[in-house]
């Protein structure tokens, strides 16, 4: 036997022997709103779902769900200003919750709307908003969190000045709290800051600092393979391509094991980016032909075996032809930008030597037109190359010429004496320095007929 009754779920009293099946009335409200779909109308009944004064479990579960929908719906209209209204129309119910309850639902909110396209901007402003609100309704904790997250949009955006301001002030706060959590974090946000403005021991410095700060606290799978990345990333900027090439592995992995299939992407590619680099191109292709490959394909992977087939043939003209048909895609990434003009230079020095190298002298224009490049381009990087001492030579500008010396080789005997010079020079001094010392101690004949 059932009974059937219409009242709230911890206000009922059952016979012995009677089974009630307990329908919430406010359940049922938000369960029929659910099924239909998103408009201003659902909007206004989700906001009077919203009003209600329970707050038992089940309606705080509700209430939280109502305001996801709300926001969806102001997201996907973009009218992002109502986002903000959404929090402060809702002060009331965050004041009787608990504190991490309402940091979830905000960090909840920013998620729903960097899904939306091309909104960065948006979610700075955003950030500003919540960040101004924390403050009036002094939430510390919450407001250090979403600055974490500021400093990291304004990162994106390259405003990199206001983003390290930001992370300057948190890590002052957080270091007298000694939250171990929040500093990984912050450190992290601030290593890459100081990669975006290529002071690499400074980034050294502050990824050091944040794997200290891990070490003493359980560190989540997803940011042990952002550190890991960003190990890679400053190695692969010290040229240890090896060694970068590992940790990106180990970064791939986990972010293939939780299925992070962008962040996977991105360390798939860098990965291959130390192949070439390490002088190993034909190991792209089968790296990226395998099973990650397929399960991570997509144009960023076709724009690195591009380059990588450019790179095994070492071809100037393929290499700048791929460039150029996926530079959309290479010049995005400030590290692969970086190293694809350094593979460039690296390219034209080995082409370079490999053209003079049967000649005593030779024509500039004679190398440029074998290069099928500019004349001027090709002066320039010979006469670099000779103040980097990558070969002995010579420019006549005047005549167009290219004089290369033979390599003499070091000669052994010059050094050898150089040495030996070296040691008896050394021998003297010390010699002088005992003899004036045992002078000192003699003492003088005359003096002590004196006395």
């Amino acid at each position: 036997m059932s009974v059937l009754v219409e009242t709230a779920p911890h206000v009922m009293e059952l016979e012995e022997g009677v089974e009630a099946i307990v329908l919430d009335e406010y359940k049922i409200a938000f369960d029929e709103l659910s099924s239909k779909p998103l408009s201003s109308h659902t909007i206004e009944s989700y906001q009077e779902l919203l009003l209600n004064t329970r707050l038992d479990d089940v309606a705080i579960k509700i209430k939280e769900e109502c305001i996801y929908k709300i926001t969806r719906y102001y997201t996907e209209s973009r009218m992002f200003d109502n986002v903000m209204n959404i929090l402060k129309s809702n002060n009331s119910f965050f004041g009787e919750i608990a504190k991490a309850k309402t940091a979830k639902i905000v960090r909840n909110i920013l998620n729903i709307v960097a899904d939306v396209p091309d909104s960065l901007d948006v979610q700075v402003s955003l950030c500003y908003d919540v960040v101004a609100w924390c403050k009036a309704e002094k939430r510390t904790f919450l407001r250090q969190r979403i600055e974490a997250k500021l400093a990291s949009l304004l990162l994106q955006k390259k405003d990199t000045n206001s983003s390290l301001s930001i992370i300057n002030g948190l890590l002052s706060e957080l270091k007298k709290l000694d939250d171990k959590q929040m500093l990984t974090e912050t450190h992290l946000t601030e290593a890459r800051i100081y990669h975006s403005l290529r002071n690499i021991p400074k980034s050294k410095a502050s990824l050091t600092a944040s794997r200290t700060a891990a070490n003493a606290i359980y560190v989540a799978p997803s940011l042990q393979a952002e550190l890991d990345e960003m190990s890679g990333t400053l190695h692969c900027e010290e040229g240890d391509y090896t060694t970068a090439y590992s940790y990106f592995l180990e970064g791939f992995d986990a972010y293939d094991q939780s299925n992070d299939k962008v962040n996977a992407a991105v360390c798939l590619k860098y990965m291959s980016l130390c192949k070439i680099l390490n002088n190993t191109p034909e190991e792209v292709a089968p790296l990226l032909s395998g099973k990650y490959g397929l399960k991570h394909g997509g144009p960023h992977i076709d724009a690195m075996l591009a380059v990588a087939k450019a790179a095994k043939s070492k071809s100037l003209e393929d290499y700048k032809k791929a460039v150029e048909e996926h530079s959309v895609i290479l010049k995005s990434d400030d590290l692969i930008a970086h190293h694809i003009d350094l593979l460039y230079e690296k390219m034209l020095e080995s082409n370079l030597l490999k053209i003079i190298h049967p000649y005593s002298c030779v024509e500039i224009s004679y190398v440029a037109k074998k290069m099928n490049l500019p004349e001027i381009q090709v002066e320039k990087k010979l006469s670099q190359m000779i103040l980097d001492h990558r070969f002995s030579g010579i420019l006549d500008q005047g005549k167009g010429h290219l004089v290369i010396y033979e390599d003499s080789g070091e000669d052994v005997s010059y050094s050898k004496s150089i040495e030996i010079i070296t040691n008896i020079g050394l021998v003297v001094e010390t010699l002088t320095s005992r003899a004036k010392g045992e002078a000192k101690k003699t003492p003088d004949p005359t003096e002590k007929e004196k006395k």
